[in-house]
């Protein structure tokens, strides 16, 4: 869904890219990725990092967050965009993966996204 890429465009530092093919949109803040969506309108799914205690207990909670697909599944979800997680928790999940892909960052990194 539009709203999302446009969503994920707000984060500091981050890019559009298309490294996989113009099928999948990728969101990268600096030079890591921490969103992935099919390039389908409107996307049905939003790949999204996430701590990997936090990643179980999301998935025993919603039927909509699954594993990451095709992504290292223990520090990844995918998440469906038409089922009962509101806006405001999808928010949350794609700042949550956000936050924690730009702690990662090295220090350089977060300097010049900072600025």
């Amino acid at each position: 869904m539009q709203k999302w890429v446009d969503y994920c465009l707000t984060k500091p530092g981050t890019s559009l890219t298309y490294p996989f093919g113009v099928e999948v949109q990728v969101f990268k803040v600096g030079t890591k990725m921490f969103a992935l969506m099919p390039s389908d309108v409107p996307a049905s799914n939003i790949s999204l990092k996430c701590d990997p205690m936090r990643a179980a207990s999301l998935r025993e909670q919603y039927a909509e967050i699954q594993p990451g697909y095709h992504l290292n599944k223990k520090h990844w979800n995918t998440v469906q965009l038409h089922g009962d997680l509101t806006d405001e928790e999808i928010r949350m999940l794609i700042d949550h993966s956000y936050e924690l892909v730009f702690k990662g960052l090295t220090k350089a990194e977060k300097t010049e996204i900072a600025r």
